[in-house]
Parts: structure tokens; sequence; C-alpha cells
């Protein structure tokens, strides 16, 4: 469950943030957008190729007043981590359950008041020429919108789009998305090859 926003983080936990959020300052990001006008959403990191984007949108999410949180599965919670992971803002998702950690995630957003769920749409670091579509299917089962955000780590500059609510249809909601990353990344071979599976996606709708 996420983190009682009442609960006053551990010693260690409030030390390594500010590790985190001085190393977000001392890097320099420039940032654009601004907070969402609701309090419980989905933030899509992307493109996810370093290391260090883990450390901007945590910075980012600061800047712009936002608590950012994460899923992690269950064994990462375990004693002596639990609390440490719970706020850092944690969200914890047996994996086990094959098939429910959308309903798992869902839950949670159900059970608090806000939330803002971090989530990295490649699934990593290496590029396999798409998204997974977890993100959707958790947006759509919680009734949060999408919010799309982005990094370039060459130009030290990212930022935040519009939050978009989920309309079921897939196919034209990841166009939309494609359309806003494109327009902020259009040197970015990721988000060029995610217009192009957008398009694929279209096509494959018409001849159905």
């Amino acid at each position: 469950m996420p983190t009682d926003p009442n609960r006053r983080p551990a010693l260690s936990s409030r030390m390594v943030q500010r590790i985190l959020l001085g190393l977000y300052r001392w890097k320099g990001w420039k940032i654009e957008g601004r907070r969402p006008d609701c309090d419980k959403f989905i933030i899509l990191g992307a493109p996810h190729t370093s290391n260090w984007d883990f450390v901007f949108f945590l910075g980012a999410a600061n800047q712009l007043g936002i608590k950012p949180s994460f899923m992690g599965k269950t064994s990462l919670f375990k004693w002596p981590m639990t609390n440490f992971m719970l706020d850092m803002g944690g969200v914890p998702v047996d994996r086990t359950k094959r098939g429910k950690y959308v309903d798992q995630v869902a839950a949670a957003f159900a059970s608090t008041d806000e939330l803002a769920l971090v989530i990295a749409p490649e699934g990593s670091r290496t590029f396999k020429g798409g998204w997974r579509t977890g993100f959707y299917h958790i947006a759509m089962a919680a009734g949060v919108p999408i919010v799309p955000a982005w990094v370039n780590n060459k130009t030290m500059r990212g930022g935040m789009g519009e939050a978009m609510m989920p309309t079921g249809d897939y196919r034209a909601d990841l166009a939309h998305l494609a359309a806003f990353y494109r327009e902020k990344r259009p040197d970015c071979d990721r988000f060029v090859a995610l217009e192009k599976s957008a398009q694929t996606l279209e096509e494959m709708k018409g001849d159905s």
C-alpha cells in the first residue's frame, strides 16, 4: 500500500532523499510543465536510457510539488527494508500472482487520496521496439489519468505534459501519446518507433 501521508519518514530515508535531490540540483536539469490538476495519476517516464532517469523524475516531481511513487516486487519490502521502501514511495506488488498486479495497483489507488505513480513504459533501459501495456491497464482499472513525462539527458531538459484520461481505445490513446513525445523529442529513435507502432496498430484496426 502507498505510504501514509501523515507518517514521518525515517531519518535514513530523509537523508537518501536529500542526497538524490542534491544530485538533481547539481546536474542542473531544466523542466517544463506543471503539476496536474488532480491528486491521483500515472506518470509515464520516457525514454528510459540511463540510471540518472530515476534521479531526474524524483527531482522534477519534487520541484513540481508531486510526491512520486513506484512499483516494486514484494520481496523488496521485507524487513529490514520495509519502512525505507515505503518512505521512498514504494508500492508493493506480488508478481507471483500472474495477471493480478493490475488489480493490486488499482486497489492501491483506491485506498488513498493521493498517489502519483511513475512507470517506465519501456520496461527497462533495453529498448525492444515497443511499450508494455501495463500502465494503460492500470489507468483504466483505477480510473486515473496518464501524464506523459520526458527527459533529454543531452540537453538536460525534461518535463510533463497535460493529463490524459484513457478512453479505452488503446490505439488512439497511444497515438496521442506518441504525438506528444515526438513533439518534445523529434530526434529520439525510440519515439519514432513508438509513433510507427501506433500507426501500425491503427492500420491493423482498419484491416479488421
